[in-house]
């Protein structure tokens, strides 16, 4: 029986499925800052210890709350996470998309690379719409508190992720298979039945691996941000830009039904080559196969 073609959709998080920093929400007012004053203190830490910025926020993160005596654990984070707004149609989307791909004979999985926090998304309402979460995480001691990082997404290394999804190898502590030479045709998800969705310049290492692969990026935008990812259309770095919205019916959802039909005629077409040549081999008739 032939496999069921998979089409992976990956995201960035915040401003691409909600609408600002995943932690300005509810965790940064906890400790009594605006957004501005923390993400300041974050960064200025960061560049005067020359630190990987995303290293930074998080060490800022246990040093506020412990000078605050707030307890920094993952119930905490979690917590956090149900304060956050999410673009128009987001909590329908996948849904109705994974629905529409198996009408088409794919599954679609869905997938989050992010550098913003994987416990603050497992509050959002939606984290078990992801097969799965890749984003910055905690260590937790044996008392239930953040210790250290357990794992930094940051904007150049989101892209090892992609290759774990190419080649089906989730678990980031399979590091050596997932360096091991594979053929491409035994590869879990080509990068031809991607789809990067984002919003700015942190997911451009992302975008350009889309593009250069076969792959589909997209960006979406607030009125905020247009201006920025209008050029990266115009760099050639995206495919297609739209609005925020995920509802049924936009211009967005139109054009990933069209990405979807695309990629399922290309992998019946592909499929309907390897039959052929498995029936050549075989001493069977090619013609007589159909291709649906």
């Amino acid at each position: 029986m032939t496999k069921r073609p998979i089409v992976a959709f990956l995201y960035d998080f915040d401003k691409t499925l909600c609408t600002t920093d995943m932690e300005d929400y509810a965790f940064i007012p906890s400790l009594g800052y605006t957004p501005s004053e923390f993400w300041a203190k974050a960064n200025g830490f960061g560049y005067e210890n020359k630190m990987d910025g995303l290293l930074a926020y998080m060490y800022t993160m246990i040093r506020e709350c412990a000078a605050q005596g707030i307890r920094l654990d993952r119930d905490y984070l979690v917590r956090s996470g149900e304060a956050i707004e999410l673009f128009p149609g987001v909590r329908e989307w996948f849904a109705r998309i994974t629905a529409y791909g198996a009408d088409l004979g794919v599954d679609v999985e869905h997938y989050v690379i992010s550098s913003g926090l994987r416990e603050i998304i497992e509050g959002s309402g939606i984290a078990h719409e992801f097969k799965q979460i890749y984003a910055c995480e905690f260590y937790y001691d044996e008392s239930g508190l953040a210790a250290w990082p357990k794992l930094d997404v940051n904007f150049t290394n989101k892209t090892q992720f992609v290759y774990r999804i190419n080649k089906g190898i989730l678990d980031i502590a399979r590091d050596k298979e997932l360096n091991d030479s594979m053929p491409d045709d035994s590869k879990r998800v080509p990068f031809t039945n991607m789809v990067y969705v984002g919003d700015g310049l942190s997911d451009v290492p992302c975008m350009k691996m889309m593009r250069a692969y076969g792959g589909q990026a997209v960006a979406v935008y607030q009125k905020s941000n247009r201006a920025g990812v209008e050029k990266l259309l115009q760099d050639g770095r995206v495919d297609f830009i739209f609005p925020a919205d995920y509802r049924e019916g936009t211009e967005f959802d139109k054009t990933v039904h069209n990405i979807l039909r695309k990629m399922a005629v290309s992998d019946a077409l592909s499929e309907k080559n390897a039959e052929q040549l498995r029936a050549i081999g075989q001493g069977d008739d090619p013609d007589q196969i159909m291709l649906f």
